[in-house]
């Protein structure tokens, strides 16, 4: 698996750096207030798993799933699908997203809009990766962990093809993988 991975981008070390960082802010920003974590699965499970540990406030969490990517597909499709929605009630709750990637843009330029109608006190976006050079839609993150360039990236909860998402790193993917 290591074979497949040109360089690493961003270490072990420095995701739980960064994380710690993150955890600290959201719980100075959240003091006092009905915090749900919503962590989009699959990608951002790894991520949401640290960042809650990482947030001294209480708060809850749920899980949906939307996708605008299909199989092996390397690149947005455009189409935004909510798989599998909340389970939870927003109405009243400080809703903070938690996304593995900001990408386009274009899933959480749906994806917010929509539970705002639902209710909430607030919706706001934590992303551990973005990549702005890719961005379609006017959509940025309150919270980012690293900016990174127009590679295609794995680890730390991010895959191709269902695989890489246990390393414990960032790490660009050799062209040659994705590219059979």
């Amino acid at each position: 698996m290591n074979n497949d991975i040109a360089k690493v981008l961003i270490s072990e070390e420095q995701l739980q750096a960064k994380v710690a960082e993150l955890g600290a802010q959201i719980s100075r920003d959240y003091e006092g207030k009905d915090l749900l974590l919503v962590s989009i699965l699959k990608g951002s499970v790894v991520f949401m798993a640290d960042l809650m540990r990482a947030i001294t406030e209480p708060c809850s969490i749920d899980f949906m799933v939307v996708s605008s990517y299909g199989g092996a597909n390397t690149t947005s499709t455009g189409l935004v699908k909510i798989v599998k929605d909340l389970d939870q009630d927003l109405s009243g709750k400080d809703v903070l997203i938690v996304e593995d990637i900001l990408d386009t843009g274009v899933t959480l330029s749906h994806l917010v809009p929509m539970l705002k109608l639902r209710r909430p006190n607030s919706v706001r976006l934590c992303t551990i990766l973005s990549k702005p050079s890719r961005r379609k839609v006017d959509i940025e993150p309150d919270y980012c962990g690293f900016e990174v360039p127009d590679e295609f990236v794995v680890g730390y909860g991010l895959d191709y093809d269902e695989k890489y998402r246990n390393l414990p790193y960032v790490g660009v993917l050799k062209p040659e993988v994705y590219s059979k």
